[in-house]
């Protein structure tokens, strides 16, 4: 891995470090990442990395990082981006819990969370990305305005989701119980989502704003 983060990237954290938790001592810094000051995107488990690689491309005034704590799976996702030519995408090997480590606060402008696991049962829920803590750690790194983008198949991570933000200080906007016939527009489908839509699935999506960076409005759609 350490090859392929230098050949495709040039940036890419010490995950063992990281798994043993020794303190991450250089912060992520954008103009010394990018070399500009461009707002930053970050995609929290990116698996092989379509739809991040499609939003840097769509978006090239937007500099994107995509989490991914599976190190095969961020390889594929790597190598893809290194044979696009892609400029403005860069990766992160590890885990959510230490994005606070990472980035300083306020310096991500928008956070998506594509089809993140659900952990179904209640003795793991502390593990799903849309719990208290993780609410926590995404108010600290995002900017003013910031924003959080959700998108999954599974209806009782997204009643659990709209819970937690809505008992944690985030304003929804867009919530959507049938994102490919709501009125929302701009989507890119990721790998899961193209599989699930052939399946006839239902895709449900939200956006949250922290309260403090909004108005308090909750639109349904």
């Amino acid at each position: 891995m350490e090859k392929c983060g230098t050949v495709c990237l040039g940036w890419l954290p010490d995950y063992i470090a990281e798994q043993r938790e020794r303190p991450i001592t250089q912060p992520f810094d954008v103009k010394t990442v990018f070399g500009n000051e461009n707002p930053v995107h970050l995609e929290i488990g990116c698996g092989k990395g379509r739809f991040i690689q499609q939003m840097a491309e769509e978006n090239p005034n937007r500099n994107f990082i995509a989490l991914e704590q599976t190190p095969n799976v961020l390889i594929t996702a790597m190598e893809r981006t290194m044979e696009s030519g892609i400029r403005n995408l860069r990766y992160y090997a590890g885990k959510a819990e230490y994005l606070e480590k990472i980035f300083v606060s306020g310096s991500v402008e928008m956070i998506y969370l594509n089809f993140s696991c659900p952990y179904p049962k209640e003795s793991y829920s502390k593990h799903r990305l849309t719990h208290p803590v993780f609410l926590k750690i995404y108010r600290s790194i995002l900017n003013e305005g910031g924003c959080i983008k959700q998108k999954t198949d599974n209806r009782r991570l997204f009643e659990f989701s709209i819970e937690n933000f809505s008992q944690n200080g985030f304003s929804l906007r867009n919530v959507s119980l049938d994102l490919h016939n709501s009125k929302i527009t701009g989507n890119i489908m990721t790998e899961y989502e193209e599989r699930f839509t052939q399946m006839g699935l239902p895709i449900f999506y939200l956006e949250a704003y922290p309260e403090n960076f909004s108005d308090k409005v909750f639109t349904f759609k």
